[in-house]
């Protein structure tokens, strides 16, 4: 058992902080978990206090699983650990034990706990009013204290009370444990930067993004398995690219591959005949022959290289000549792609569009038809003709040399080929990351630009600048890594080349000497192994670039598999249209198995016959409007017009046969024309501005400086709301149809915007069948059938006298909305008197 011997060591007090050269130990150790308790106790005791009164408990879907949580906390309980084996080394291993030890080790172990248990707290409850994310400054600060301090023993370098010289097994220990503590505190405060185990957004960004609705929560493209090799499914690849490859149905284009390929064949054979002619050069001139045969021999060498160009074909006669009837092969694939691809995302469902990224899909789509021309053109006139120059090479060498250079020439592009498919597969994971953390880079920037006026609302233009730097520098690691590989890549490729040349080299030398071969076959071997060498030294980069496109082309190729939720069948025929009864025959539907949104809803709107939707948000009224609009396919029950059930009929047909006037209308960036004209893009200037005038804006278009030709902005900002809305309905009088849904179309006007857009409404639902989903009850009292939708059930259906005759749900809502009308009103009349008093002159102070 240890013996109590004071509080400090001998000689010493708590009073005396500098001694023998350092920090005194009593001094330290006392002053230190003194400090850390203070602010993990006092300090996380008003955060817990804060916590409880304004937080709230993080929903376990939002809180990550991170191991390097776990990390934090066995650092944590190791710190505390090694706490007790300090005091049981004291104890039984030297059996000294002083009073500061004692404080040092309960004060510690408190204020860790305290730390563990912020920690814990701040994993599982946030401030309701947070937009920070990431650890407190509390915790940070507390980790930041612990691992100054163990710095501080630096400071005593020199002094013999400490553990630096490590001269008996008691320093020794002491040495161990405090490296433990150094480790362990560093580590802990890293992390802590970093927040592993806490959501790496703001929490309640979190929650109001997942607020929409959850048809919004759709994945944009599947995640790649970052070890998958790009190669995989190449089969499939290839089988998705042979339509563009071979441009069916253009003769021309036909034969001008037929016509590369042919070129393609006659390089080969210049590249054999170079180096012949070069060796035959040399030993003419060795040999003496007479000048005509000499410049014969010279003129057709030139020849020959004027055709091959001064890289192996890489700039001659018959390459560029290639290249350049190469292009309108390379437009035409080029076309073909993009268009396809385009056409492609415009069939997806709503349910997609609803939940992709547009930066992530844009640049998705610019690098995947980019890589195609790449792709191509590599393996057609770069991979394919080096295979065919290695295989040629091998065996001219072995027929006209030995079998030896055969098998030089063999081993030495094996093991270069080899290498650079290995090598290159195992970059494909951080080629692959990096144009992940690209996509993410884009995307964040496109979604900022796109809610331009949001980020200014709320003061956010750091916190985007910030979440873009963080995606910059997380795409700068990845390009790091991308780099660094492909150095190590070339100098491996460097050194299998320079080894196969020395080989060679010195045999063909040795057989030069020794009579076997003539000097010009010397310089054969020289001008083949490195005119060989140049291609395949590009060999590498080809088929990184070829890797290289298959990466980018996989989310392309994910587009393209993206399936189409809503198809016409096969037999489908285009809507009859009689007279426009829409029918809803016990009509099931659900975004995600388990949480029903219709349940069994039926209703029939006769033709020309007003009918309104209303009830609280989320109870599905947007959703019959998409449906029927045919957006997505019913899970039970039918949809029927006229008779006819909508999901047997073509959609082109269908829709063309309904109008909506969306709650948010989004306009193109283009001119008020075009906007209007978009409704049907044949219609004539004057038709144009018929339906202006129908939607009653004609005269406020013509104001504007430009008049029609006035361009709108990004989504139509330039324009008010009442503005907007106007366009929209002007949009949908020109498409003349004769079914029209109106989702809202005046719930975020003010009041007489809203009466103005109503009475245009009303001018163009006269004699049209018509579905109104309604906030404001004010605006369908006037409907044929009113139909009060709850938890995707009608629970009540009438007329607006009838309805409130009733005192139900509908009376209730409506009863409510008048209480709200009347309140402000009440407010905006009090606000108009007290403006009349202050514009009062003041009282003189006199009677009259």
């Amino acid at each position: 058992m240890a013996n109590l011997e004071g509080y400090c060591e001998g000689n010493t007090s708590l009073s005396e902080v500098w001694t023998q050269q350092g920090l005194s130990p009593c001094f330290y150790f006392t002053l230190v978990p003194t400090v850390l308790l203070s602010v993990s106790f006092v300090f996380g005791t008003l955060q817990c206090a804060c916590y409880n009164a304004y937080g709230t408990t993080m929903e376990p879907k939002y809180v990550p699983h991170s191991r390097l949580y776990l990390m934090q906390l066995l650092f944590s309980l190791l710190l505390i650990l090694q706490f007790g084996t300090y005091i049981l080394w004291q104890t039984f291993g030297l059996g000294v034990l002083h009073g500061y030890m004692i404080v040092y080790f309960c004060l510690s172990v408190i204020g860790w706990t305290c730390a563990i248990a912020l920690l814990h707290l701040e994993r599982t409850k946030v401030l309701l009013q947070d937009r920070t994310h990431g650890h407190s400054a509390i915790l940070l600060f507390f980790w930041a204290l612990a691992f100054a301090a163990e710095n501080l023993a630096f400071i005593s370098w020199g002094s013999p009370l400490w553990w630096w010289s490590m001269d008996n097994t008691d320093q020794k220990v002491q040495f161990g444990l405090w490296l433990v503590r150094y480790s362990c505190t560093f580590l802990l405060f890293t992390l802590g930067l970093k927040a592993p185990g806490l959501p790496q957004r703001p929490y309640m960004l979190l929650i109001n993004e997942d607020e929409r609705d959850i048809e919004y929560s759709e994945h944009l493209l599947n995640q790649n398995d970052r070890n998958q090799s790009t190669w995989k499914d190449f089969r499939k690849k290839i089988q998705l690219l042979l339509p563009y490859m071979w441009p069916q149905g253009n003769m021309l284009l036909q034969g001008l591959v037929l016509l590369c390929l042919l070129l393609l064949g006659a390089e080969r054979a210049i590249n054999v005949f170079v180096p012949i002619y070069y060796k035959n050069i040399v030993n003419e001139l060795s040999t003496g022959v007479g000048w005509k045969t000499l410049s014969l021999t010279v003129c057709m060498y030139a020849f020959l290289k004027f055709l091959q160009g001064g890289g192996a074909g890489s700039s001659g006669f018959v390459n560029n000549l290639r290249s350049f009837l190469w292009i309108r092969v390379q437009q035409f694939t080029n076309r073909e792609v993009q268009i396809r691809l385009f056409a492609h995302l415009h069939s997806l469902s709503l349910r997609w569009h609803l939940g992709r990224k547009t930066g992530e899909v844009l640049r998705s789509v610019d690098r995947g038809t980019s890589s195609i021309n790449s792709l191509l053109s590599y393996i057609v006139f770069s991979i394919f003709p080096t295979i065919a120059d290695i295989i040629i090479a091998i065996i001219y060498f072995i027929s006209n040399f030995s079998a030896w250079f055969g098998l030089i020439v063999f081993l030495c592009m094996a093991l270069y080929l080899g290498m650079t498919i290995a090598i290159t597969e195992w970059r494909t994971k951080y080629r692959r990351e990096m144009n992940t953390r690209d996509n993410e880079a884009k995307s964040k920037a496109v979604d900022s630009l796109l809610n331009f006026e949001t980020v200014k609302y709320y003061n956010a233009e750091g916190y985007e600048v910030n979440r873009f730097n963080d995606a910059i520098l997380k795409y700068q690691v990845a390009e790091w890594k991308t780099g660094a590989s492909l150095a190590f890549l070339n100098q491996t490729q460097n050194l299998v080349i320079g080894s196969g040349l020395l080989a060679g080299s010195l045999l063909c030398a040795y057989f030069v000497t020794e009579n076997k071969f003539q000097v010009g076959d010397y310089v054969l071997f020289g001008t083949y192994i490195i005119q060989l060498y140049a291609p395949l030294n590009w060999f590498g980069t080809y088929y990184r670039i070829i890797q290289s496109s298959f990466i980018d082309m996989e989310n392309m190729f994910e587009l393209f598999k993206e399936d189409q939720e809503v198809i016409d069948d096969v037999n489908a025929a285009n809507l009859v249209f009689r007279m426009g009864k829409v029918e809803f025959d016990d009509v099931f539907f659900s975004y995600v198995a388990g949480k029903e949104i219709l349940k069994g809803i039926s209703f029939t709107v006769p033709p020309g016959h007003t009918v309104a939707l209303v009830g609280p948000s989320g109870s599905g009224k947007s959703t019959i409007i998409r449906l029927l609009f045919r957006f997505y396919d019913v899970c039970g029950g039918c949809i029927k017009i006229d008779g006819q059930d909508i999901s047997k009929v073509k959609q082109v047909s269908l829709r063309s046969h309904i109008g909506v006037v969306p709650q948010d209308t989004v306009l193109f960036n283009d001119s008020i024309r075009n906007n209007v004209r978009y409704g049907r893009v044949s219609a004539s200037d004057d038709e144009v501005e018929e339906a202006s005038r129908a939607a009653d804006i004609h005269e406020q278009i013509v104001s504007f400086p430009d008049g029609y030709d006035t361009q709108v902005g990004e989504r139509g900002l330039k324009l008010s709301g009442g503005e907007k809305q106007r366009v929209a309905i002007a949009r949908t009088i020109l498409k003349a149809p004769q079914i029209i849904l109106l989702d809202e179309a005046t719930s975020a006007l003010d009041t007489q915007t809203e009466r103005n857009i109503q009475a245009s409404l009303a001018k163009v639902c006269t004699g049209r069948t018509t579905i109104v989903v309604a906030h404001r009850l004010s605006t369908v009292i006037n409907a044929d059938q009113i139909l009060v939708l709850q938890d995707g059930r009608f629970v009540e259906r009438g007329r607006h006298d009838e309805l409130l005759a009733k005192g139900g749900v509908y009376s209730g809502m409506w009863m409510k909305q008048q209480e709200v009308d009347a309140t402000d009103s009440a407010s905006d009349s009090e606000i108009k008197d007290r403006s009349s008093e202050k514009l009062q002159p003041p009282s003189s102070g006199r009677g009259d």
